[in-house]
């Protein structure tokens, strides 16, 4: 879990360690590997599967509430390559203003 801390504090000054563990286990072994463990914002169908997945089951997000959020994690995290799982669906539980349901 610390190894999400730094990059998640990138964007976001008080991080809740306990909504970031719990991003880890739900994401569990998808970040073992090195393509699952990275969003590319760029692919619709990885979007879609953002929105459908974690932001419908964990966050209980419609997909219009859903689209909304991962728009605006989209636009906080342009210019990153690379964006990190953990830190995405931190952030799009920030921007749904739904941190609490990740405890």
């Amino acid at each position: 879990m610390s190894d999400y801390l730094p990059d998640i504090q990138k964007y976001s000054a008080n991080v809740n360690e306990a909504a970031v563990k719990a991003i880890v286990n739900y994401c569990g072994i998808a970040l073992r590997n090195a393509d699952s463990s990275l969003v590319s914002s760029t692919d619709k169908s990885e979007l879609d599967r953002v929105r459908d997945g974690f932001a419908a089951k964990k966050l209980g997000l419609s997909p219009e509430a859903a689209d909304a959020a991962i728009a605006k994690v989209v636009e906080k995290m342009k210019g990153v390559p690379r964006k990190h799982r953990v830190t995405f669906y931190y952030l799009l539980a920030e921007a749904s203003g739904t941190m609490a349901k990740l405890g």
